[in-house]
C-alpha cells in the first residue's frame, strides 16, 4: 500500500522538478563548435570561413580581454561578429566571457547583448579557494553570486555554463562543490560546461563517471580536450595536453553517456597542446606553416566526429 506524502516531501519533489532542465526538441543533437582561442590569428570573419571549411557547426567565440571581442566593445562588436559567424553558414552557439559574478565590470551589457543577438549560452566561471578559510564557509559566501547570476540571466533570458577546470584552488575541480553551487537554481540560468579532460585529471579511473553522473543534469555545455601524465623538466608530473585520442580520456563511455542522457548542447573542441606553434594559447601569430596548423586541426575535428558517429550523436 502505498505511504501518504507529507508536505515536505512534495515539496522537496516539486523543488527538483523545478531545477529539471527543459526537456531537448525531438531530433535536436549537440553542436560541433571552433573554440575561437585557437584562431585569435584571424579576424572574425577569417576565423568563422576557416572554422566552416574545416567543417565545424558553430562558433565559441571569446569575449574577454584579449578575445576576438573584448567586453566594453560589446554592443558594437560583438553584432559585428555575429554577422560574420552566421554569413559563413556557422551557428553562433556561445561565447566564453571573462564574467566570474554579475558584479563583473559590463556583465550586463554582455548578457544583454547576448540576448539581443538570441546567443542563449556563455562560458562563466573563476571562483578560487583560499587556504586561509574552510571550504563550507567559503562555498556559503559562493552562493550568493550564483543567485545573484541567475536573477541576471533569467532577467535576460540567457545561461551562463560554469567551466570545470583542474588544478589546486579551483572551484568546481572536484565537481561536487559545483553541485552544491548549482543544484538550488534553474539549470536554464546557470548551469555546467564540463571538460572531460579536466575531469579526467581529476578522476581518471572512476571519478570523472561519478562526477558526469552528478552534473549531467546542469550540463549546458561540454568542451572536450585529451592528456596523459608527463613529468616536466623537474620530474614533477603534470597533465600534458595532447591530439585528440592520442591520451587517455574514454571518449567513447563518455559519449556513451551523453547520447543517453539526450544532451544536446553546444559541444567544444579544445585544442591546448604545443603542436599547433602558438594557436594552441590564443596567440596572434603561431610558428609553423599555415597548412601544417590546418591540417593538425582538421585531424582533431575528423577524430571527433569519428567518436561521435561510433556512438550515434552524429
Amino acid at each position: 500500500m502505498s505511504q501518504p506524502i507529507s508536505r515536505r516531501n512534495w515539496m522537496t519533489g516539486m523543488a527538483t522538478l523545478a531545477a529539471a532542465p527543459a526537456p531537448k526538441a525531438v531530433g535536436e543533437r549537440l553542436t560541433i563548435c571552433a573554440f575561437s582561442k585557437h584562431f585569435h590569428w584571424a579576424s572574425v570573419p577569417e576565423a568563422a570561413e576557416v572554422c566552416a571549411k574545416l567543417g565545424y557547426e558553430g562558433m565559441d567565440l571569446t569575449l574577454r580581454s584579449g578575445g576576438h571581442v573584448l567586453p566594453e566593445r560589446v554592443a558594437d562588436d560583438l553584432p559585428k561578429a555575429a554577422e560574420a559567424i552566421r554569413k559563413a553558414g556557422l551557428k553562433f552557439s556561445m561565447v566564453t566571457s571573462h564574467i566570474v559574478d554579475a558584479s563583473t565590470p559590463h556583465a550586463e551589457a554582455v548578457v544583454k547583448t547576448l540576448s539581443s543577438l538570441g546567443v542563449k549560452h556563455y562560458r562563466w566561471g573563476g571562483f578560487r579557494y583560499n587556504d586561509r578559510e574552510p571550504i563550507p564557509k567559503q562555498l556559503d559566501s559562493f552562493r550568493p553570486r550564483v543567485r545573484d547570476l541567475a536573477a541576471l540571466n533569467k532577467q535576460y533570458g540567457v545561461c551562463a555554463m560554469y567551466h570545470t577546470h583542474s588544478g589546486i584552488g579551483q572551484v568546481g575541480a572536484c565537481m561536487w562543490d559545483l553541485w552544491l553551487l548549482l543544484r538550488d537554481f534553474d539549470p536554464n540560468y546557470v548551469s555546467a560546461n564540463y571538460d572531460i579532460g579536466h575531469a579526467t585529471v581529476e578522476g581518471g579511473f572512476g571519478g570523472w563517471i561519478h562526477t558526469s553522473r552528478l552534473l549531467m543534469p546542469y550540463m549546458q555545455g561540454v568542451a572536450v580536450k585529451d592528456f596523459f601524465w608527463k613529468a616536466n623538466e623537474k620530474g614533477v608530473w603534470r597533465p600534458g595536453w595532447c591530439g585528440l585520442g592520442d591520451g587517455m580520456v574514454n571518449f567513447r563511455q563518455f559519449f556513451r553517456m551523453l547520447k543517453e542522457a539526450g544532451f544536446a548542447g553546444p559541444l567544444q573542441l579544445h585544442m591546448e597542446y604545443p603542436e599547433l606553434a602558438g594557436a594552441d594559447t590564443g596567440q596572434k601569430t603561431f610558428t609553423i606553416p599555415k597548412e601544417k596548423l590546418l591540417a593538425i586541426m582538421q585531424r582533431d575535428l575528423d577524430r571527433l566526429k569519428g567518436l561521435l558517429r561510433q556512438e550515434a550523436l552524429l
